[in-house]
Formats: structure tokens, C-alpha cells, sequence
């Protein structure tokens, strides 16, 4: 390992005698660089080295990243050091698609401005509305939020508007410009300033290229790292190919050899999800469902409990295949076949994420 990294070190020399990029160097302030060191970002990735400096210098953004790359980081810096320049609330709105989603960006928002004091509220469905109402009367600086929630905040909510917002970012963008969300996205973008930046980020990115205008960016600039979608390099992927009758006879099998790793498992629907829990539990595994039937607070117990370590299998619908960042998750099986070929990449790329490896195996029936 050492001797491939110091062969590596000595090309990567030979190419280029520059020093080498760093938050610093990106034009990131030391305030918001030494929030990037306490969080353990060495370096900038792909994706923030070419997206942070256009985004310093006030341009609108479409970020095209596989996942596990960093695309939290290339908006949150940017939008965080513009807030240092001019302090204001009711600074940014962050869209994601799933509520979990919004959980997790909004962490990384509060860890790297813990030195600076940024507030954030998390507007998803799910929770209390007057909660929410509260949250948002103490005007944060950065709401993350699904759009249906936030929709029914800006029309009911006395009081709240975003005619200030200066930052607009659409993490997981296709999904959210998606038809799921289309009539609640326009209903964001009339009330919300013309005047403002815009970002769009995904791992995937569909030729809606009519909607991303109607998302009026001004003359953005396209970062893309990896223009195809794939799956991440040190992914090995699996399949077996096997009767449908014996597909819980094969995971537990599979479980039980590769025991002591950590396991995302996806099914197509909530009831299987559910099934496939309750038969691991009886068999005596620690496993938890995670899909969109559950409350809210079960999701996000079931969540915490997977990331602590204290289950080591996630047993989960697509809710779960986009965007979530869980370091130690080593194996990902597609018990069900995803429908469409991108679902496919956000549930593998749960693993081998940041440069870590991981396996894949997909589960074939004859249908």
C-alpha cells in the first residue's frame, strides 16, 4: 500500500511541481478552513475543487458528482463564506427530495459553521408545523427543506417569506425537478428574489434542460467531475442469479458467511421491507427498516441506530438510496431489483463512498 502511494506520489510529482490545493488555496477564509479540518476534510475533492472558486466569484452552478464526493461541501462552503461577508437571515434555502436528506445536510451546515454561529431549521413533512412555525420565526440563516412542507409554510405561515433569499441550492436535483415535485418547486421559485445565486447538484443529472432554465439560472456553469453515471471505482459488484422462492433462504445465507459487515438491504416495496425486518429479527439479527411509512421519528431512529453501529443491517425502500452519507456500510444487496438504471447507482453508491471500497450484490429472479 505504502510503496503504490509513494509511486503514485512520485507521478503525481513529476506531473506537476505545483503546491497542492487546499481549502486555503480555493480562496475559503481561515475561519470556515479550520471548520473544514476540525470535520477531517484533508483536502478539497473533485467536485469542490472546481465548483467552491466559481461559486466564490458569484456564478450560478450545475454540479454533476458521483455520490460520495463532497457536493455538501462545494455549496455549504461557498453560501457560508458569502454569509460571513454580508450577515443576514433567511440567507439560503437548501431543496432535497427526503427528509433524511435534509437532516444530514443540515449537520454538515452546523458543523462547519459552528465557529461562525449559523443557525439552520430542517422544514420537512412528518413533524409538527407549529414546531416548525417557531423555528422559523427566529429567521435562521439557512432552511433545509422538502418542497411540499416548505410550500405549506409560504402559504400558511404568518409572517415567513423568503423575499430576501439570497442563495438557492437543489441538492439531488433531478429528483427534485422530477415530476414529484414540479408544482411546488414553481410555487418556490415565484416567491423567492430573481436576484440571487443558484446551484443544482445531483449524481445524476436528466436532460431536463427546459425546467433547469424555468429554474432560471443566470448563465451558469456546468461542473461536471464524471459525466457518465457510474458507480464509484472501487465498488465490486455481485449478482446471483436464483429462484424467486429462495431469496430469503440466499440473504440470510449471505448474511450469516459475511457476518460482522455492515448491511444496507433494498426492497422494492414498504411491506417487504417490513417483512424481511421482522424475519431477520426472528432469526435473531439485529436489523431496522427504514421506509416511508414509518413516522418520522422511527426513520430517524432507525437511522441513528444503523450509524452508531448498534445494527448492523438497514433494511430499506429508495427513501434511502439517495444521498445519505453512512461511512461504515460495507456491503449493499438489491434483494429487489430497482426500476430505473439510476436508482440502481444511488443504492450501490451507499458503499465505497469517499474512496473507501465496498461490494454490491444484486439478487436476480427468473421475472
Amino acid at each position: 500500500m505504502e510503496e503504490e502511494e509513494a509511486n503514485n506520489l512520485s507521478s503525481a510529482e513529476e506531473a506537476t511541481e505545483e503546491t497542492p490545493v487546499t481549502f486555503k488555496s480555493l480562496g475559503i477564509v481561515d475561519v470556515l478552513c479550520e471548520a473544514c479540518e476540525q470535520l477531517k476534510w484533508k483536502a478539497p475533492t473533485l467536485i469542490q475543487k472546481e465548483s467552491i472558486p466559481v461559486a466564490l466569484d458569484g456564478k450560478d452552478v450545475i454540479g454533476l458528482a458521483e455520490t460520495g464526493s463532497g457536493k455538501t461541501g462545494s455549496f455549504a462552503l461557498p453560501i457560508l463564506q458569502s454569509l460571513l461577508d454580508t450577515p443576514q437571515r433567511l440567507f439560503a434555502l437548501v431543496l432535497t427530495p427526503t427528509r433524511e436528506l435534509a437532516f444530514q445536510i443540515s449537520e454538515q451546515f452546523e458543523a462547519l459553521g459552528a465557529g461562525i454561529g449559523v443557525k439552520t431549521a430542517v422544514v420537512v413533512g412528518g413533524i409538527d408545523m407549529m414546531t416548525q412555525a417557531l423555528m422559523l420565526a427566529k429567521k435562521p440563516h439557512v432552511i433545509i427543506a422538502t418542497p411540499g412542507r416548505l410550500v405549506d409554510h409560504l402559504e400558511n405561515t404568518k409572517g415567513f417569506n423568503l423575499r430576501n433569499l439570497k442563495y438557492l441550492v437543489m441538492d439531488e436535483a433531478d429528483r427534485i425537478l422530477n415530476m414529484d415535485f414540479e408544482q411546488e418547486v414553481d410555487k418556490i421559485l415565484k416567491v423567492i428574489p430573481r436576484e440571487r445565486n443558484t446551484y443544482l447538484y445531483s449524481a445524476t443529472m436528466t436532460k431536463k434542460v427546459q425546467k433547469l432554465q424555468r429554474a432560471s439560472l443566470r448563465n451558469p456553469v456546468k461542473v461536471e467531475v464524471s459525466s457518465k453515471y457510474q458507480t464509484v471505482e472501487k465498488l465490486q459488484q455481485f449478482y446471483i442469479f436464483l429462484p424467486v422462492k429462495y431469496k430469503d433462504v440466499y440473504l440470510v445465507y449471505i448474511l450469516n458467511e459475511l457476518a460482522g459487515n455492515s448491511f444496507i438491504i433494498f426492497c422494492s416495496t414498504c411491506a417487504n421491507t417490513q417483512r424481511v425486518a421482522l424475519m431477520l429479527r426472528n432469526l435473531g439479527m439485529t436489523a431496522v427498516p427504514l421506509h416511508g411509512q414509518m413516522s418520522q421519528t422511527k426513520r430517524l431512529g432507525a437511522l441513528n441506530k444503523f450509524k452508531s453501529k448498534n445494527r448492523s443491517i438497514l433494511i430499506a425502500t429508495d427513501v434511502a438510496s439517495r444521498g445519505l452519507d453512512i461511512p461504515h456500510v460495507d456491503v449493499v444487496i438489491n434483494l429487489d431489483i430497482p426500476t430505473h438504471s439510476k436508482d440502481y447507482i444511488h443504492r450501490v453508491g451507499r458503499t465505497a463512498r469517499a474512496g473507501r471500497s465496498g461490494k454490491s450484490i444484486t439478487f436476480v429472479s427468473q421475472k
